[in-house]
């Protein structure tokens, strides 16, 4: 058996240190696969799966949502909208999350590095938190695939061949060893599970369904990477002073750099100054007790610190894995399934988190613009409670321009650039209350986003001030409820309308014995009503 890598290389998962058969680990958990299918990695998911599930790499083969629950495509990353996945399931688990594939920190970097293929942290975290753990086998796995390895290298390395019972002299001669080693450090056994599951059927999409059917994961909630592809993915962002970073950890939040602990709240005493037009019903909890180092900004987990952007970041774009410019620069095709989700779902979020390197990757693909902007559902946004290292002295409006432009695709390429105002792409802002993120409403207002909403809010000592969950999960159920209250009026009235010139055509249309009218009760009777 054999695995496609990174360039065209050919190796395995016993190859780069990570063990025997990866399958062999996987065994326990009785996955719906049928055994003589392993003899050639499947391109397609049904070739994954047993007999008893269907699936077409078809959008349309999609379930669709029922329409008794509100249906949601969210655009978020792995970590900030995890917190309201719970609350977020009482009202509907008819949610398509869309997320990025081009994360490099941490253990993804890992693998990454080793396995190429696309970053696979974002999707782990999200499958994880949406997963069963209403019985004691899906509590074990949701444990396993939770676990993270040692930070001892060694150590994980050992704790890892535990898992998959380790390496045997009998691959000597058999399988090609590969120049890269492979450092267990920190390792997610989740991240460990997708990479090795997409290099098996040589799919992320079946990686992502056997994750689904093992861990129970409602049918109507999707998964879904922003790009499908098995290539390996790096994402660069330009700043305003003509700058390129390569890579989303170096962007958000670099290991080099001053490393001296400080606490996340500090950008707001830093930017602690009068923004044109803040409305004093969003006020921004103050911060007191905080070095006031201008020179250090605030890495991933919000406790150590690294500076600053030399510059604010003008846009952010894809490149091929050794790229180092702009010319360098790579035009990835969006999920079809994402796509079909955004034309038909009730309401579109872009979720809080790292604006530039987990929302607007999946916001700047070609596509995901003219959809949203022929839309005329609820659009929403949700504003972060405090700045990070992306998006620091950024008021509100600035967020709003931020996903405008990327979804314009405003400083790429012109032949692919849409002018669409801000108002085609968010309705709704929702604000947490005590945020440090200034609410300039009459900038706003000037976007067309008249309806901003202030919604409860805690203090998270990690990262600052977070919405409160179940505020925001009622918050979104009622916007959403109303908005369907208007449409189903919108319907009536042109119902209204079509029948009433039918009789202006034809007064014996009033008659019930007309024959048209046998066609056409159910709507005469709305009408009437």
């Amino acid at each position: 058996m054999r695995w496609r890598l990174d360039s065209g290389n050919r190796g395995n998962m016993a190859d780069i240190g990570l063990g025997p058969l990866f399958s062999k680990a996987l065994l326990p958990f009785h996955f719906p696969i049928s055994p003589s299918r392993f003899h050639s990695p499947p391109r397609s998911l049904a070739m994954a799966a047993d007999h008893s599930y269907s699936y077409s790499s078809n959008p349309s083969s999609i379930p669709v949502p029922s329409t008794s629950r509100p249906s949601l495509l969210v655009f978020s990353g792995g970590t900030a909208f995890n917190g309201v996945v719970e609350e977020l399931k009482k009202l509907t688990t008819c949610v398509a999350h869309v997320l990025p594939v081009s994360d490099d920190g941490g253990s993804t970097a890992e693998i990454v590095r080793v396995l190429g293929g696309p970053a696979v942290g974002d999707i782990r975290s999200r499958c994880l938190r949406l997963s069963d753990q209403s019985t004691s086998e899906a509590l074990a796995v949701h444990k396993l695939i939770g676990h993270r390895l040692p930070l001892d290298a060694q150590a994980a390395k050992l704790e890892w061949y535990q898992i998959v019972e380790g390496e045997h002299a009998l691959w000597g001669g058999i399988l090609r060893r590969s120049r890269e080693s492979f450092c267990f450090s920190n390792g997610s056994i989740g991240n460990f599970f997708f990479a090795g599951a997409r290099i098996f059927f040589d799919s992320l999409d079946a990686a992502i369904f056997l994750f689904s059917r093992v861990s129970d994961i409602p049918a109507e909630s999707l998964i879904l990477p922003v790009i499908s592809t098995n290539d390996r993915l790096t994402l660069g962002c330009e700043l305003w002073d003509g700058s390129i970073i390569r890579g989303q950890n170096e962007i958000s939040h670099p290991t080099s750099g001053s490393m001296q602990p400080i606490s996340k709240n500090l950008l707001g005493l830093l930017l602690s100054t009068d923004v044109i037009g803040e409305n004093k019903a969003f006020p921004r909890r103050s911060c007191s007790n905080l070095p006031l180092d201008l020179s250090v900004a605030f890495r991933k987990d919000g406790i150590s610190s690294v500076p600053p952007l030399p510059s604010a970041i003008k846009r952010v774009f894809y490149m091929s894995s050794e790229g180092k410019n702009l010319l360098h620069e790579v035009f990835p095709a969006a999920n079809p399934a994402v796509l079909d989700q955004l034309s038909n779902v009730d309401c579109i979020v872009y979720a809080m988190g790292s604006l530039f390197t987990s929302i607007c990757p999946s916001l700047v693909l070609l596509g995901i613009g003219e959809i949203i902007s022929s839309r005329s559902c609820l659009k929403v946004l949700l504003l972060n409670g405090t700045h990070d290292r992306e998006t620091c002295g950024f008021s509100a409006s600035r967020f709003v321009s931020a996903i405008t432009d990327a979804l314009n695709r405003t400083y790429g390429d012109p032949q692919n650039r849409l002018t669409n105002p801000p108002s085609q792409y968010i309705n709704t802002l929702l604000v947490p209350k005590d945020g440090q993120i200034p609410v300039d409403v009459q900038r706003l207002a000037s976007q067309g986003i008249s309806h901003v909403i202030p919604v409860d809010s805690i203090c998270d000592p990690k990262v600052g001030i977070i919405f409160d969950a179940k505020s925001l999960i009622r918050t979104l159920a009622d916007l959403i409820g109303r908005e369907t209250s208007t449409n189903v009026t919108k319907h009536v009235i042109f119902i209204q309308g079509c029948v009433n010139h039918l009789v202006s055509i034809d007064p014996q249309m009033r008659n019930p014995d007309a024959p048209l009218r046998e066609y056409l009760g159910p709507i005469w009777q709305l009408a009437d009503s």
